[in-house]
């Protein structure tokens, strides 16, 4: 059983921006190839690529267009903030006027996520690790 987790209202770090890409293969050739950059996580059936600089940093993700996510390739990097529990989070930004975009998405035994927008219509998106997420 999951032990409920309390939530701060803060926003615990920054770490992962992601794009949509419409061929999946060909942009993992351009940034690991022709740009260098270190892959990390990789899963092809899902489309989805983590990426890194060699000295680390921030993690940028890539993912193959799909018809489950309202994001076309070539929109914008998805930057996601990261919160010991969405559902209070995400509750309370509903109560602050925060418009969320679709509906709470979960990868089970990975991580929870939900798009919103700022004011200006940029995208964001708020996700909550889950236990599983670092087991091999």
């Amino acid at each position: 059983m999951e032990k409920a987790k309390k939530s701060n209202g803060k926003i615990k770090k920054i770490d992962l921006s992601w794009i949509v890409v419409s061929d999946f293969e060909k942009a993992k050739k351009f940034f690991i190839d022709t740009l260098g950059l270190k892959a990390g996580q990789c899963d092809d059936n899902m489309g989805w690529l983590e990426l890194s600089g060699h000295d680390g940093g921030a993690v940028l993700g890539i993912a193959k267009a799909s018809n489950h996510c309202p994001i076309g390739p070539g929109q914008n990097a998805i930057t996601t903030f990261t919160v010991d529990n969405i559902e209070s989070f995400t509750s309370d930004m509903s109560k602050k006027g925060i418009k969320l975009i679709g509906d709470l998405q979960v990868i089970p035994e990975h991580v929870k996520m939900q798009l919103f927008s700022d004011l200006d219509g940029n995208l964001f998106q708020v996700v909550e690790t889950l236990d599983g997420h670092n087991k091999q």
